[in-house]
């Protein structure tokens, strides 16, 4: 079971090797540049839209995109050094913001010290066990990540593997961090999750654990694994898949999918990250987006906002050399700046939308384990209720969601009260609302949220 403190956890999450501009390669003689100070500057923005958690891509020492770690306990020389982090985590902490950081533990960069010690000392060295290395007359080789020589598969056979990534873990929960991502969790046997959390849980009970899992049996890899949540892509494909192709049966029946694992755990939720296409981009436009948004506001989950979604930021992510860059750009260096030419068509009008659906999701803490029950569905248009866990009567929401060029006249129970609307402005219920059923007009590519 996760800590109690993550029922109200909503995170944003950054790439911030991306987000403070630092140069896309290093070594051993790139000089430490304190950019994680960047990041200081946009605490406040986060805490104004609604949100208490900073979920942070690889920050640690790195020779090219973060994911190819050459050294777990120091932070990358791009963005600064250990003190920068603390730093950054005290200063999230004063706002009340929890961290998360990214641990990548499936495997390391080809030039991590471990690694080049394995390859010189040969089979009989130390440094070998820790990998899956194969010796021949030609040359070793070895196990990677998918297919990438330069990202090495760690031994998680090997018990020093698990004292080398338990300790890792541990030392910055030490420093101040919240939790952690276990990124390419399901490259990795569960088994060996299962000793490390075990480890972990020993010093810090109260740590987040989640992994990203893309697919699979997900209660599954949470129970033998001992993390957490795993991130849950199921969601994040059906949302918008059904926007873009206008199929809402393809949500309607991934939800009730999604029900069943919050039976077994909360899953960390999305609609955006650091490794797929900008939701603006995916759907077409940011009013569509606005739709994906209402879902991840009012279905149970822990959700997080990926940095820029929250101004209608378009990317497409290609699958090349450089492919990232664009759902990985930089930010300003303040919110200030956020203003002219520059920003993103409709920003400022999705930063309110999203201030608004966080703040409506804040005030119903029960969505966080809410259930979910389809009221009406048809290629264009889709109801539904969310109600807190094991209490089908109790107070709920009400959601309707429209793709349709034409209004829809959704009948709602007696009582039901809009509470946000894709539309700005009041909408004044009928006189006699509070009284009997009555039709409410769900604008044309709009969406409405009703209390029930």
């Amino acid at each position: 079971m996760a800590p109690s403190w993550v029922e109200h956890a909503m995170w944003w999450h950054v790439y911030p090797l991306g987000f403070t501009g630092a140069e896309r390669t290093a070594d051993g003689r790139t000089p430490v540049t304190h950019r994680l100070r960047h990041l200081e500057q946009w605490l406040d923005y986060v805490v104004d839209l609604g949100l208490n958690g900073l979920a942070l891509g690889p920050v640690f020492a790195s020779s090219t995109h973060g994911y190819d770690t050459t050294d777990h306990l120091a932070v990358d020389p791009r963005l600064g050094d250990r003190a920068d982090l603390e730093h950054l985590i005290a200063a999230a902490h004063d706002r009340g913001v929890r961290v998360l950081l990214d641990g990548v533990f499936n495997h390391v960069g080809e030039q991590h010290p471990l690694f080049r010690a394995a390859l010189a000392g040969g089979p009989g060295s130390p440094e070998a066990e820790l990998f899956r290395i194969t010796w021949a007359d030609d040359g070793p080789t070895w196990d990677c990540f998918e297919g990438h020589r330069a990202l090495v598969t760690l031994n998680h056979d090997s018990p020093r593997v698990v004292d080398l990534v338990a300790g890792a873990m541990t030392h910055w929960l030490d420093a101040g961090a919240d939790g952690w991502r276990l990124d390419a969790a399901y490259a990795v046997p569960t088994s060996f999750w299962a000793q490390v959390t075990a480890r972990v849980r020993e010093r810090h009970p109260d740590a987040y654990l989640m992994g990203e899992v893309i697919h699979g049996d997900y209660p599954a890899f949470v129970a033998e694994s001992g993390v957490d949540a795993v991130t849950q892509y199921e969601l994040w494909k059906a949302t918008w898949s059904a926007i873009r192709d206008t199929n809402w049966h393809e949500l309607a029946w991934t939800l009730g999918r999604h029900d069943a694992f919050l039976d077994a755990f909360v899953p960390y939720t999305f609609v955006g990250n650091h490794d797929v296409t900008r939701i603006t981009s995916q759907v077409g436009d940011a009013t569509l987006a606005g739709h994906a948004l209402v879902v991840l506001a009012t279905v149970g989950g822990t959700p997080a906002v990926y940095y820029g979604d929250e101004q209608a930021y378009r990317g497409v992510k290609e699958d090349r050399a450089g492919g990232d860059d664009e759902i990985r750009p930089p930010y300003p260096p303040t919110p200030d700046a956020l203003a002219g030419p520059d920003v993103a068509p409709d920003g400022w009008a999705t930063y309110r939308r999203h201030a608004e659906l966080l703040g409506l999701r804040r005030r119903h803490p029960w969505l966080h384990t809410a259930r979910t029950r389809v009221v009406e569905v048809t290629n264009a248009r889709l109801a539904y209720e969310a109600r807190p866990a094991g209490d089908d009567a109790g107070a709920g929401l009400l959601v309707a969601l429209n793709l349709d060029a034409a209004a829809w006249g959704l009948t709602v129970p007696a009582g039901a009260r809009t509470v946000a609307h894709s539309t700005p402005g009041p909408r004044p219920e009928p006189p006699d609302a509070a009284t009997r059923e009555h039709v409410v007009d769900v604008p044309p590519r709009g969406w409405v949220v009703l209390e029930v």
